[in-house]
């Protein structure tokens, strides 16, 4: 359980930390902890009565990142819990409300990189793909288990595969005679699913319904866009949420929620002023994304489809902002 697994370049680092604005007695959440490279970024800013508090469902993520963070303990509280649960863990701790929250949802590199974790088509190991290794939803569960019907589905709506039905069809057809057992095995299905010509174009032929069962999985968009709510609502005045997104899904989630919480309400045209319940509870701070710069393209390649977006609450949260439907087909 070595440090070493959690080597994780994190992306827009400093963009990130310059827009959450970390005020160094501030209180901060940090979603997605990871490798704690931008934790240790925020902790660095706190001064002895600033307080970060950062997520992850992935127990060595965590532990690896204690040991990272050692010269910080006083300052930060580690929460082995999803991000979900933010709400319920504030409450927890006594904290009704906090000045920033940072989301980035890339998968960390390790996880990727460990063969035995299931989540790259590039290492043999069985199918598993869960963040949370204690819970019992695999990937080996949903290809060898669910429907036809449910498969195409989610290799549609979250992996944007144009060939889901063949794909599908094809792990129908392989599991009536043994489990599909790996991620090579899968991968193979795959291949022979997907015509010749589409498979010489566009990366991996995998890619996609591999990014399509790692959502399944974790059941990443209801959470992600469940925990975003709550974090609108528990951030305070002033305080700002960051979202770094990896792909489309994702930031349309991200982009169509935060544009819906800095919208404001029309006016009756007879109103000369615009209402205190008309105006929006944020406004946002990043029109358009923040990528990756050229530099660090070359540094980080898992950068290159990252965008971060930021917004600032000004007004008092109400629930009729609320975005569910948006990210769904």
């Amino acid at each position: 359980m070595g440090v070493y697994m959690f080597e994780h370049k994190s992306v827009l680092k400093e963009e990130t930390i310059q827009g959450l604005a970390i005020k160094a007695d501030g209180v901060y959440v940090d979603c997605t902890l990871g490798g704690g490279g931008h934790s240790e970024a925020i902790a660095s800013i706190l001064g002895e009565n600033g307080l970060l508090l950062g997520f992850d469902q992935d127990i060595l993520a965590l532990e690896a990142a204690k040991d990272r963070l050692q010269a910080y303990k006083n300052r930060m509280k580690f929460i082995h819990a999803n991000f979900s649960e933010l709400e319920a863990v504030l409450a927890k701790e006594n904290i009704s409300q906090v000045d920033g929250v940072l989301f980035d949802l890339g998968v960390s590199s390790p996880q990727l990189d460990r063969g035995e974790r299931g989540f790259s088509y590039q290492h043999d190991a069985r199918l598993d793909m869960r963040m949370n290794q204690q819970q019992e939803l695999d990937a080996f569960r949903i290809v060898n288990d669910w429907s036809f019907q449910d498969l195409v589905k989610i290799f549609y709506q979250y992996g944007e595969e144009k060939f889901s039905k063949q794909i599908a069809r094809k792990i129908e057809e392989r599991r009536k005679t043994a489990p599909i057992e790996t991620t090579y095995d899968l991968v193979d299905i795959i291949k022979e699913a997907i015509p010749a010509p589409a498979r010489r174009k566009g990366g991996h032929p995998a890619k996609r319904v591999f990014q399509a069962l790692r959502i399944a999985v974790n059941d990443e968009l209801d959470v992600f866009n469940d925990a975003l709510h709550q974090a609108a609502k528990v951030i305070g005045i002033n305080g700002r949420i960051a979202v770094i997104t990896f792909h489309s899904l994702e930031d349309r989630l991200c982009k169509q929620a935060f544009k819906k919480w800095s919208t404001d309400k029309e006016t009756p045209r007879h109103l000369p002023i615009l209402p205190k319940e008309n105006e929006a509870p944020f406004r946002l701070i990043t029109r358009k994304p923040i990528v990756a710069t050229s530099d660090e393209l070359d540094e980080n390649r898992r950068s290159r489809s990252a965008k971060l977006r930021i917004v600032e609450k000004v007004g008092e949260w109400r629930d009729e902002f609320t975005y569910k439907e948006g990210w769904r087909k």
